[in-house]
């Protein structure tokens, strides 16, 4: 017995000392219940198996350093919606105006909720199954719902890395094959294919010879051969850095993270050398400051924060999973959190630069065009030569004249204007013309590139981009599938990621027919908003009010060396469920105000139509929601009737050589009398008092003998067993 202990300072005095269970047990040495003859449990001793989950609890997985864990964060959290989807959302939204509320949703709801999913990760080691068994079994369903989500992610984002591979080598041939449309014989005459005749060439190319789309989601037209070699190509990437954990798809992450910011800074200092890239660069930050009061762009900001970290996935808990649990998840969720938010300015900055070039490019072709027509009017004496002001000189007519000009004619052919036909051809009416996704990556800003110098080279680093931001943004979304299910289940590694690859790869053939890209909208639409949406309200609500927050910051506080400031307390406890509940309903209202249909490429037509989704495809787009949210219900209904075990031996403890949990009541702190305690062999003892487990909702009390059907007796003691050894 401790000189120190009550019981030896009584038996050293006369003055009465009252101690509590609680207090003999802060002092007591780590005893194996299992191995000794006071086991009442009723369970035999299996030395090997105890054995095994000593070794599973020293040997998981780790990074090799905190770059390359950082690097892994960043990766999968910056991916090609920082490219593609902020910057639309900032013209859309009110320009520099728009980040604004994006910054102050980023601070309030992505940066509280980023950091809550790294400490669980990292508190618990386990994947996203095993952590929400572990803190509350009947919203364990979030596990598994966050899987679905993934797999659904997974399917048609491989499918974007597999145009972008086809657009990759497709580049290396000069001129582009997207800079000109194709010339076909009829006959003895030569051509320009009708329909890129009247769309353009690299709209053309992207419709035709990539996807060779059909007219509806209803005509499916057979595979694409070549979309389906890019997709196997894709999933043969992913595969090959995924098959050996974090071990091989650590390594992968020192190039796909970083080579993106090599690309955007070469991007951004040769698009602010173009002309006109400073007047997109202008367009972009000049704030509306009267669009900060829309309701809607608030919405959006909320939208775009939440999914550009990742929340919900279960990738990020996966990740974390892998470090020590002294490590500071504070400092990451914060690095992590802000290089995303300057990422997106970043992409920004270049896609404005760029689209400010091709707007003059477009500006300079409108002038012509138009000023042919001008000329054409005046020849045939429709326009008299006393409109044109004298200065005026067609053989090098700048956007300024034509204007000058267009608004003299437009004063005195007031009545039959609109019969001559003529375009304003102003840069604004170019600048505003939002392109967002498919639409600016690969038509967009092929566009761009095929009028830059030494354009094959551009495309290549361009499209090499795109597939890093992809292939970073995968092996994070297939982490959140492999690490709970290899974790939870104790399949080999090797052989689920080789199976779960080769899986998606035949379900995924869906979007490489004629009409796949149809599919790819719907998917992008539907199967993760909304699911995720309440994947994330209730890991909010099990940590915060189920778990308890003073727990959590106190298992923290513990865990860190520091208490996080109160600000994250409020958060988790108030404000982020609260913004999150407001951001479903709106989610829910969004999807009930907006008729489910899709954007169609209508060939005869050589334009876009949209059309509202058939009665099956909407049965499919139902179901995606239902699939992915069913896991919720049905595993609390599981549980909640005791129809399955809960997965967490709540009322078991595990006493090892150097880590003991102990179940004791806090006296001061009623509402809250259970922590997660747990302490890998490499830790020194804790300094701290005493430490408490949690044991799941509607536990007995610690004092309370356990009448579980398996015979299991306290005597004291509670038995409750560490994450370690029981997910």
């Amino acid at each position: 017995m401790p000189k120190n202990s009550k019981v030896t300072q009584r038996e050293h005095s006369s003055e009465h000392v009252t101690e509590s269970v609680a207090d003999l047990l802060a002092h007591e040495e780590p005893v194996d219940y299992k191995r000794s003859v006071l086991n009442v449990t009723g369970e035999t001793w299996d030395k090997q198996k105890d054995g095994d989950e000593d070794l599973e609890a020293e040997n998981r997985p780790a990074w090799n350093s905190k770059l390359q864990y950082i690097l892994a964060q960043i990766g999968y959290s910056v991916g090609l919606g920082n490219v593609w989807r902020f910057p639309y959302l900032c013209q859309k939204n009110g320009g520099g105006a728009y980040l604004v509320p994006y910054l102050v949703l980023l601070i309030i709801i992505g940066l509280p909720l980023f950091f809550l999913e790294l400490a669980v990760g990292q508190r618990i080691r386990r994947g996203s199954i095993g952590v929400w068994n572990y803190i509350c079994p009947r919203l364990g369903g979030i596990g598994y719902a966050s899987c679905l989500v993934c797999f659904f992610v997974g399917l048609y984002y491989n499918v974007i890395i597999g145009w972008s591979i086809f657009y990759f080598f497709k580049s290396f041939q000069y001129p582009l094959p997207w800079s000109e449309c194709p010339i076909v014989r009829n006959g003895s005459v030569a051509v320009v294919e009708t329909e890129c005749e009247r769309s353009s060439a690299t709209t053309y190319f992207w419709y035709r010879e990539t996807l060779d789309i059909s007219n509806s989601i209803s005509e499916s037209g057979g595979l694409n051969w070549k979309m389906t070699l890019c997709l196997l190509v894709a999933w043969s990437l992913v595969g090959l850095a995924m098959i050996k954990g974090i071990q091989s798809s650590g390594k992968v992450m020192y190039f796909s993270s970083l080579f993106p910011y090599v690309v955007l800074v070469c991007f951004l200092v040769r698009g602010l050398l173009l002309r006109g890239a400073v007047d997109g660069i202008m367009h972009m930050f000049t704030p509306k400051l009267d669009k900060m009061l829309d309701p809607q762009v608030w919405r959006e900001a909320a939208t775009q924060g939440f999914f550009a970290l990742g929340l919900g996935f279960g990738g990020v808990i996966a990740f974390s999973s892998y470090n020590k649990q002294d490590n500071n998840c504070h400092f990451d969720a914060t690095l992590v959190s802000f290089i995303n938010f300057f990422t997106s300015v970043l992409a920004t900055l270049v896609v404005f630069a760029v689209l400010g070039f091709k707007a003059n490019i477009m500006n300079e072709k409108c002038v012509v065009e138009n000023a042919e027509k001008i000329l054409g009017y005046l020849n045939t004496n429709v326009l008299s030569h006393d409109l044109i002001p004298p200065h005026v000189n067609f053989s090098h007519l700048t956007a300024k004249d034509y204007n000058e000009m267009y608004r003299v004619i437009m004063t005195v052919k007031e009545g039959h204007f609109k019969e001559l036909g003529l375009d304003a051809c102003l840069l604004e009416d170019e600048l505003n013309k939002s392109v967002q996704g498919t639409g600016l990556a690969f038509i967009a800003f092929t566009e761009a590139m095929t009028h830059f110098p030494a354009s094959p080279f551009w495309s290549v680093m361009f499209f090499l981009m795109l597939i890093n931001l992809g292939l970073g943004s995968m092996i994070g979304t297939m982490s959140g599938i492999t690490t709970p299910i290899i974790d939870t289940f104790k399949v080999r590694k090797e052989v689920f990621t080789v199976g779960c690859c080769i899986f998606a790869f035949v379900v995924g053939l869906i979007f490489v027919q004629r009409s796949g890209n149809y599919f790819v909208t719907m998917f992008d639409d539907y199967s993760a908003t909304l699911p995720l949406t309440v994947v994330v309200i209730l890991e909010n609500i099990a940590v915060a009010w189920i778990y308890g927050t003073k727990k959590f910051m106190q298992e923290l506080t513990e865990m860190l060396g520091f208490r996080p400031y109160q600000f994250y307390y409020y958060t988790w406890k108030y404000v982020s469920p609260i913004c999150m509940a407001v951001l479903m309903t709106a989610s829910i209202i969004q999807l009930g105000v907006s008729p489910p249909g899709y954007s169609a490429w209508i060939r005869e037509e050589a334009a876009e139509k949209f059309l509202f989704y058939p009665t099956w495809a909407m049965a499919i787009l139902i179901s995606l929601i239902i699939l992915a949210s069913l896991p919720l219900p049905l595993v609390f209904i599981l549980r909640q009737f005791h129809l399955v075990s809960d997965g967490s031996n709540a009322l078991s403890v595990t006493y090892k050589k150097g880590r003991m949990m102990k179940d004791i009541s806090n006296l001061e702190d009623n509402d809250e009398t259970r922590f997660i305690l747990s302490k890998v062999p490499s830790e020194t003892p804790s300094p701290m008092p005493t430490h408490r487990s949690y044991l799941g909702p509607g536990s007995n009390s610690p004092m309370e003998m356990s009448n579980a059907p398996n015979g299991r007796y306290g005597s004291g003691y509670l038995l409750a067993s560490t994450p370690e050894s029981e997910l």
